[in-house]
């Protein structure tokens, strides 16, 4: 199931906002290729694609929390430690199946696309409301 881009994920921030709606299209990718039984260097090649990006969009958001001494810093930086675990968890996974298996799919889903929306609608909106009001 594809995540839509609507206002209940925007944080209000275009920097962070811009950034979201790419690494969703980037989540949707990769469960287009994983759902398609796609084989598994396309699988490989697209979840090395999202994380790709992921690295540029913590980077970014994780320098605008140093720059405006964000008080949830390091709580907001272990909460994007913990997604890049979970994808290499997700890497090593895909490098010991034939594919994307459904077990692989449902890991994708919980541990990438819901984490995903989860983490903007929670940690991101709360980032965002304090750099407005800085």
């Amino acid at each position: 199931m594809a995540i839509v881009f609507d206002d209940s994920l925007k944080t209000g921030n275009d920097l962070i906002d811009a950034q979201h709606k790419e690494l969703i299209d980037r989540v949707n990718k990769l469960e287009e290729a994983c759902a398609a039984g796609s084989q598994k260097r396309t699988a490989i090649q697209t979840l090395d694609f999202l994380m790709d990006y992921v690295h540029v969009h913590f980077a970014d958001e994780e320098e605008l929390q140093s720059e405006y001494k964000y008080p949830q810093e390091s709580a907001h930086k272990a909460q994007h430690r913990a997604f890049e675990e979970a994808v290499g968890q997700l890497n090593e996974m895909l490098e010991e199946e034939e594919g994307p298996t459904d077990a692989f799919v449902e890991a994708v889903k919980k541990n990438v696309a819901q984490w995903l929306v989860d983490h903007i609608c929670v940690w991101d909106k709360q980032l965002a409301q304090y750099i407005r009001e800085a």
